[in-house]
C-alpha cells in the first residue's frame, strides 16, 4: 500500500481547482486549462506573484520567466527544485520578497 503526503495531495487538488488571480480572488479554471498551462506559470499563479516577483524570488530575469510561460525554454533544475519549494509551501514565496 503506498502512502502519499496528506499536504502533497491537497496542495495538488487545490491547484486543480483555483488559480489565483492578481487581486487574490480565486477564479474557477476547467482541469483542462489548468494542466495546459506550463509549471512555472501553475506554481506562480498558485503563489499569487507577479511575474517580476516571481523571477525576483528565483533570482532569474523577467525575460526569462516569461520564456518558461511561453514554453520557448525551461528553467534549470536547481530553479525546478526552488519552484517545487515555492508550489509547497506558496507562503514562502512572498515571505523571500521581504
Amino acid at each position: 500500500m503506498e502512502t502519499k503526503d496528506p499536504m502533497s495531495e491537497l496542495l495538488s487538488s487545490l491547484e486543480q481547482m483555483i488559480v489565483l488571480t492578481r487581486e487574490g480572488m480565486p477564479t474557477a479554471l476547467a482541469q483542462n486549462d489548468i494542466m495546459a498551462m506550463p509549471e512555472s506559470q501553475r506554481i506562480r499563479e498558485i503563489t499569487g506573484l507577479q511575474i517580476d516577483e516571481f523571477a525576483q524570488v528565483l533570482g532569474v530575469s523577467v525575460s526569462s520567466v516569461k520564456s518558461w510561460e511561453a514554453k520557448r525554454t525551461k528553467p534549470s533544475r536547481s530553479t525546478q527544485k526552488l519552484m517545487q519549494l515555492s508550489k509547497s509551501n506558496p507562503y514562502l514565496s512572498r515571505d523571500l520578497l521581504n
